[in-house]
C-alpha cells in the first residue's frame, strides 16, 4: 500500500521502541562529552528552558508542563523519555542510573496531576515516595511537543507511519494515502505502530484514501467536528468515549456515509513523540545519556 523504504532514522526507531523492555540510548554520548564544557553542569531546568524556548512562545500561563516531582536545580544524570512515567518506569530509570523523566502524559491519574484527592491512597504513595527515595525529577511535556512547530508527536508518529509525504503542508493531520483497503489500512497501522490489534468501525473493503489522524485524547466533540470540517474516508485516533465519536460513526455509515473509524489505542498513537524527544536530547544535550523506553499499553487483550 505504502512505499516502505526503512530510513536508517526509521530503523533505529523500530529497534527502540517495539517493546516496553528494548531501550535505546545515545550512541553519541561517549564521543560528544569531550566538546562539551564538563564544568557547566545540565540541570533539570536548563533541559527545561531550552526546549521552550525551542518551541519560541514563552512559558505558557496555563499548561499541564510542570514538574511532578523533583527539583528543577537537579543536576541531570541521565535522562529517560517515556509515555507515562510508571512505577516499572521509575525502577527503570532508577537502574540506568537516570534522574530525570520526561514524560508526555499525566504521572498521577488526572489531567491536571491534582494530588490533593490521592492523599490517602496506598498506589499514590508508594509512587510518589518511591520518586522522592530516587531524588527522580519528572517533568510532563505534553503542551509544549504539541506546540513546537512542527508538533513534535505528529511529526514523529507519520515518520513512523511512513506518511510523511502524504501529509497536507499546512494541516498534516490531513493525509492523503494512495489507494487502499480499510483492511490493508489497519494491517499497516499494527504493523508500523507494534499493536496486536486495533478496534473500528466500518468495512475492511472501503477505500480509504483521505485520512483524519488525531492522535491522544482530545474529545469526542473536537473528534466529530473536525470530521464534519474535514469529511475524511476514516478517522484514525488515539481514544475516544465510545459512547460518542463510535456512535456518531455507526450514524453516519446508517445515513449512508462513507466514514470509518479506527481507534489504535492512545499510547500506539502518540508514542512517537517520546522519541522525537530523544532525538531532540542527542541533539542538545549528547553529553547526557538519554534512553527511551515504552511503557507499553496498559490494556491486554485476551
Amino acid at each position: 500500500m505504502i512505499n516502505d523504504n526503512i530510513t536508517r532514522r526509521k530503523f533505529i526507531r523500530n529497534a527502540g521502541i517495539a517493546t516496553a523492555g528494548i531501550t535505546l540510548a545515545s550512541p553519541l554520548a561517549g564521543k560528544a562529552a569531550r566538546f562539551l564544557n564538563t564544568d557547566d553542569p545540565v540541570t533539570v531546568k536548563r533541559i527545561i528552558d531550552k526546549f521552550i524556548a525551542e518551541v519560541g512562545v514563552g512559558n505558557l500561563s496555563h499548561t499541564v508542563d510542570t514538574l511532578k516531582s523533583g527539583s528543577p536545580d537537579t543536576v541531570v544524570t541521565g535522562v529517560l523519555t517515556t509515555m507515562f512515567a510508571t512505577i516499572d518506569m521509575i525502577r527503570k530509570a532508577v537502574d540506568l542510573g537516570a534522574n530525570f523523566i520526561i514524560a508526555h502524559e499525566p504521572t498521577f491519574y488526572n489531567h491536571e496531576d491534582n494530588t490533593d484527592w490521592l492523599k490517602n491512597d496506598d498506589v499514590y504513595q508508594y509512587k510518589a515516595d518511591l520518586l522522592k527515595q530516587h531524588n527522580i525529577a519528572v517533568w510532563r511535556n505534553h503542551d509544549y511537543i504539541h506546540t513546537h512547530k512542527p508538533d513534535g508527536v505528529t511529526k514523529a508518529q507519520l515518520e513512523q507511519l511512513g506518511w510523511t509525504q502524504y501529509a497536507d503542508k499546512d494541516t498534516p493531520n490531513i493525509l492523503t494515502l494512495p489507494g487502499s483497503s480499510l483492511k490493508g489500512l489497519v494491517g499497516h497501522l499494527k504493523q508500523r505502530l507494534n499493536i496486536q490489534m486495533v478496534r473500528y468501525v466500518g468495512e475492511p473493503g472501503q477505500e480509504c484514501k483521505r485520512v483524519l489522524f488525531l492522535p491522544g485524547a482530545p474529545g469526542g466533540m473536537r473528534q466529530i467536528q473536525a470530521i464534519q470540517k474535514v469529511k475524511p474516508d476514516v478517522l484514525v485516533c488515539g481514544e475516544l468515549s465510545e459512547w460518542e465519536t463510535a456512535e456518531y460513526v455507526r450514524d453516519a455509515q446508517a445515513k449512508g456515509d462513507k466514514l470509518s473509524l479506527v481507534v489504535v489505542g492512545h499510547i500506539a498513537s502518540e508514542e512517537w513523540g517520546s522519541q522525537f524527544m530523544l532525538e531532540w536530547m542527542y541533539r542538545n544535550f549528547p553529553s547526557i545519556k538519554t534512553t527511551h523506553i515504552s511503557p507499553g499499553n496498559s490494556l491486554k487483550f485476551m
